[in-house]
């Protein structure tokens, strides 16, 4: 059963999300009314998932990703906000949160998402999912020096446990940056980023 925090600063969204998940076999382990109480929550509880507004005071969604992408980097952040953005998406991934959802959409959406970040892979909203990859395939700010650094070593011929090795990470980690640097680019593989990025010069 997928484990899962969820923080938002609107109690009827918090009651009305968490028995939603509850039907659908996730286990909403604590809520939270601010960032840093799901960061707390999360501490505590080390859920696969803490599924975080954009807007909550305290800490808002990308401070709450950036200290969790350092503080507990097991737990995969999805950000959900009600504002469709794709500059926001860039934020949220570029902050660390492996996933983006609109709150616009059905929850089916929601549960979807907190299944693929739970597994370790970006998700993006399908609608701001084609806009990205056309704004930022050619965007040489898209990529983090690290991201970078991923890409070139796989276009050298690396696996992600020897990149793991050269860089001092684990192979998730390595994972998890060439899959943000696959959704930057509008990549499905780590093949296409890598092409993408070459032919872009991003990378040399």
């Amino acid at each position: 059963m997928i484990t899962c925090v969820l923080a938002d600063d609107h109690p009827p969204i918090l009651d009305s999300i968490s028995r939603f998940l509850a039907g659908k076999g996730i286990d909403v382990v604590a809520t939270a009314a601010d960032g840093e109480a799901a960061a707390a929550a999360v501490r505590t509880h080390a859920p696969h998932v803490c599924v975080a507004d954009l807007k909550m005071p305290r800490l808002d969604g990308l401070q709450l990703a950036a200290r969790l992408h350092t503080e507990a980097p097991e737990t995969a952040v999805l950000l959900y906000s009600g504002v469709a953005d794709a500059a926001l998406v860039s934020d949220a991934l570029d902050a660390g949160a492996l996933g983006f959802a609109l709150k616009e959409g059905p929850l089916e959406d929601v549960v979807r998402a907190i299944e693929t970040v739970a597994s370790g892979t970006i998700y993006v909203d399908p609608i701001l999912a084609a806009t990205i990859a056309t704004s930022r395939r050619s965007d040489g700010r898209a990529l983090s020096p690290r991201e970078r650094e991923v890409l070139r070593l796989l276009a050298a011929g690396g696996s992600y446990a020897e990149i793991g090795g050269e860089l001092f990470l684990s192979p998730d980690t390595i994972r998890a940056h060439a899959q943000r640097a696959m959704a930057k680019l509008g990549a499905r593989t780590r093949t296409e980023a890598v092409a993408v990025a070459m032919r872009s010069a991003l990378i040399a």
